[in-house]
């Protein structure tokens, strides 16, 4: 387990050197930059002043140059200034991590629970099992954005049940119904393969002779299922976990955009459409980091369950 932990971690860190050289090439080649914005917002600035504020900022250095430059100063923990908000980019990066994790730990939460309760009804009740599969097809065909925009019309706008977007600035109840639209639009999406692989799993594993045998000696269908099924068919699940981090943080991203939740979404998207170059990679970066960690726990889980895979 020690070795497979090195082995990935290496991974992680060149992976993310890699991504870091390849996104500050992108956005360094988009056209414009930081002083062709503050000319077009300052008529007064000169061509001169242009030039001095360059050189000040290294934006005169060579691509590569200006990228080694920056890639030393993050290694040293300077995540340099946020030229959009005017502040270092560590305190805006924080609140935002904070709200998308908590995004996405209700979203997990709320999308195993009910696709594990789906795929265990549907295993353990065939004749529940089409009515299961239906729920996950609408799930995984219908696009987050388009379930977004649905259920703001159907219960921001028409009910007026919930909030259509934006956070509360306190917590407690309040903070709650501002979660509940985007954690069920981004679990929606995702509770589809946890059920579908549950069931595959659980209807496997109930046909098993121990199974069989533990009947046989009077084990109670519920204690069959959670002290005997559930813990060997978590393994495939944690695998689906594994393999939709991904997706899973993308989606999220996606599901603050819509809901304009202040979260790693929304700052990405802001930072990169006001061309704040050192907030857009720090924050892209740390989403890449967030993605791949969510995948190793997933990874050392299965290991965790099932010592075959050690």
């Amino acid at each position: 387990m020690i070795r497979l932990l090195a082995g990935r971690l290496v991974q992680i860190a060149v992976t993310l050197a890699l991504l870091s050289l390849a996104m500050f090439l992108l956005i360094g080649l988009m056209p414009g930059d930081p002083i062709d914005l503050a000319l077009a917002g300052d008529p007064r600035l000169t061509a001169e002043d242009a030039a001095r504020l360059r050189a000040l900022h290294g934006l005169d250095q060579p691509l590569l140059t200006r990228y080694f430059a920056w890639a030393a100063a993050l290694l040293r923990g300077e995540f340099g200034y946020s030229r959009l908000f005017a502040q270092p980019v560590a305190q805006i990066i924080g609140p935002a991590l904070v709200s998308t994790l908590v995004l996405l730990g209700a979203a997990v939460a709320v999308s195993a629970l009910i696709g594990l309760l789906l795929g265990a009804l549907a295993a353990m009740r065939p004749r529940f099992a089409p009515v299961a599969d239906t729920i996950a097809i609408l799930g995984q065909s219908a696009p987050s954005f388009w379930l977004g925009i649905l259920l703001i019309i159907v219960f921001a706008v028409t009910l007026g049940w919930l909030p259509a977007g934006g956070s509360a600035e306190e917590g407690g109840w309040e903070a709650v119904r501002f979660l509940v639209l985007p954690v069920a639009t981004l679990a929606m999406a995702n509770l589809a393969a946890y059920a579908r692989h549950s069931a595959a799993e659980l209807t496997q594993v109930l046909r098993a002779p121990w199974i069989t045998a533990a009947r046989a000696r009077g084990v109670g269908e519920m204690r069959l299922l959670l002290r005997h099924a559930a813990p060997n068919a978590a393994v495939p699940v944690l695998q689906v976990a594994a393999l939709d981090a991904g997706s899973l943080v993308g989606g999220a991203l996606i599901t603050e955009t819509l809901f304009a939740r202040p979260g790693m979404g929304k700052l990405i998207y802001d930072a990169v459409m006001g061309n704040d170059t050192n907030l857009a990679l720090v924050a892209l970066l740390l989403v890449a980091l967030v993605t791949m960690l969510a995948t190793l726990a997933a990874d050392l889980g299965q290991r965790a369950l099932d010592p075959r895979l050690a």
